[in-house]
């Protein structure tokens, strides 16, 4: 489970990092705007994924907040309502998955 979740976050860093140029060319949101917020989600998902194996706990619950946070930045970016529910429902799996094997070793 901890490398499962820990994989969905770095895959999710890097749509995140592609957000930022996507926010500010066709959106043509703020430039601090775009960059401070694009930046800090990246670093919480870094962060939770490296954590991930000493507190599980702490990045499932951190994980799943920042799932929200991504699909919230769809306010910027349209396409990231998608894209954020795309990458909670493989958090959802991940989770799931993961406890599966978890329980059966």
């Amino acid at each position: 489970m901890k490398r499962l979740c820990a994989t969905v976050l770095i895959m999710e860093t890097v749509v995140i990092w592609l957000a930022i140029p996507v926010a500010l060319a066709v959106e043509h949101a703020p430039p601090r705007d775009a960059a401070v917020a694009g930046v800090v989600l990246a670093v919480i998902a870094v962060v939770l994924a490296a954590v991930a194996r000493r507190w599980l706990p702490v990045t499932v619950a951190g994980g799943s907040v920042l799932q929200a946070l991504v699909i919230a930045t769809g306010v910027i970016v349209p396409v990231m309502y998608f894209l954020g529910a795309i990458f909670a429902g493989l958090w959802v799996i991940g989770i799931w998955l993961g406890h599966r094997v978890d329980v059966a070793s």
